[in-house]
């Protein structure tokens, strides 16, 4: 199992999927370009990548939950 240490919050409005802070450069309230069903696919085990619009870095998501973000890395 994974490390708590490899996850990030994020927040679901409407069909829009952001993040508080950003875990690479700082920036605040992102709007990330996950869609809908890639959360779905997170949800179910598979890996995802999530490309942040603030600093073009690249998040694997190896799961996630209703809050978070299960990732490759450390973040926190």
């Amino acid at each position: 199992m994974s490390s708590f240490r490899n996850t990030w919050p994020y927040e679901r409005m409407m069909k829009d999927i952001y993040i508080q802070t950003c875990p690479y450069c700082s920036k605040e309230n992102i709007l990330t370009n996950l869609k809908e069903e890639d959360l779905q696919h997170a949800m179910e085990g598979f890996r995802t990548y999530l490309i942040m619009p603030c600093c073009n870095t690249k998040m694997t998501i190896l799961k996630a939950d209703e809050d978070y973000f299960w990732t490759t890395e450390q973040l926190r």
